[in-house]
């Protein structure tokens, strides 16, 4: 089941089913008025959710076109977003620039910090940037939506918890990072609105790409219109989907409708080192802070300039048919 949330002029936007293909979808609001609406009471709204899908792909209830333009994120606002560090590859990376080792808790234990929910760009917002010093990244990641999670659940009850997925560009400002981090009280300034894929599906939707809860498909990061990021979902992941939800209800309950995500998406290169470029070859990066990095340790020093007001960034994953599963997160830096 693929769901989205249209921009009708209200502040949580109206719940639509939306067809496998993308192109159709139906007003859901007889059955829930809201994305939070249907992750509060699931168990009961999902099963009529789940009719009103087969009805729109068999075109037996009035549809109209979907417009990924016309979408909110699937949850224009949410009760929690926290974002963890899945792949511990991108952690070695960064701290192998500046000659830090990596702890070892870090393989046991997941990194995550709680971001801002009260406001999230739409899949085709505009990236707004006060100044080009901040340090302006994307970072492709997957996310995904629970119900109602009970504290202390353990990762295999957590696979349980995990009701929708979507796509995350999770905007950092990486000129702040620092700053903020050497306060001992993380990051708050840095992390600005993420931005969110125009549609959330069910797991099994997904069907044999959803395995071990994690995607198994590459996610495609273009930058400035060229190939960015091909990254495997599905490889060197440390942990999984279920294990970080898992972990941020180590100590206290979720409520209905957190978003828990994965961290940038990062392979190692075929020979257990970093990764190359598309343009060489390789799977390339989920964001620009990766391969400045990288830069740093083979040259010296970091030759690929953060975003700036005109810079583009697209992201979207396709099946095995190479058809769009979540729609394309499509944004522009601009200047405020």
């Amino acid at each position: 089941m693929k769901l989205a949330t249209l921009n009708d002029g209200t502040r949580d936007g109206k719940l639509v089913v939306v067809s496998k293909d993308l192109t159709r979808c139906c007003a859901a609001d007889n059955i829930a008025p809201t994305m939070q609406a249907a992750l509060d009471n699931w168990d009961e709204i999902a099963p009529k959710l789940e009719v009103l899908a087969i009805d729109v792909e068999h075109e037996a209830v009035p549809c109209e076109r979907f417009h990924e333009r016309e979408a909110h994120s699937p949850l224009p606002r949410a009760y929690q977003w926290a974002d963890g560090s899945a792949y511990i590859n991108h952690v070695e990376l960064v701290r192998k620039a500046r000659n830090a080792e990596v702890p070892d808790s870090f393989y046991q234990d997941p990194l995550m910090y709680q971001g801002g929910s009260d406001t999230f760009l739409a899949p085709r917002d505009d990236i707004p940037l006060g100044d080009p010093a901040w340090g302006c990244d994307m970072e492709g990641e997957v996310a995904v939506i629970t119900d109602d999670v009970p504290m202390g659940v353990s990762a295999d009850e957590a696979a349980g918890n995990i009701k929708l997925v979507m796509l995350v560009n999770d905007v950092s400002l990486r000129g702040l990072i620092p700053g903020e981090l050497a306060k001992g009280f993380g990051f708050f300034q840095s992390k600005p609105s993420s931005a969110f894929s125009p549609v959330a599906v069910t797991p099994d939707e997904l069907g044999e790409a959803w395995k071990d809860n994690l995607i198994h498909l590459p996610l495609m990061v273009d930058y400035n219109g060229q190939p960015f990021g091909r990254a495997q979902v599905g490889v060197d992941a440390t942990f999984n989907m279920a294990q970080l939800v898992a972990h941020a209800a180590k100590t206290r309950n979720l409520g209905a409708g957190a978003i828990i995500g994965s961290g940038t998406i990062s392979n190692k290169g075929p020979d257990g080192g970093p990764g190359k470029p598309v343009a060489e070859g390789g799977l390339g990066y989920s964001c620009i802070a990766e391969i400045r990095m990288i830069e740093t340790i083979y040259d010296g020093q970091a030759k690929t300039g953060f975003m700036k007001a005109g810079d583009t960034v697209r992201i979207e994953m396709r099946d095995s048919d190479n058809h769009s599963i979540f729609g394309a997160i499509e944004q522009e830096v601009v200047a405020v």
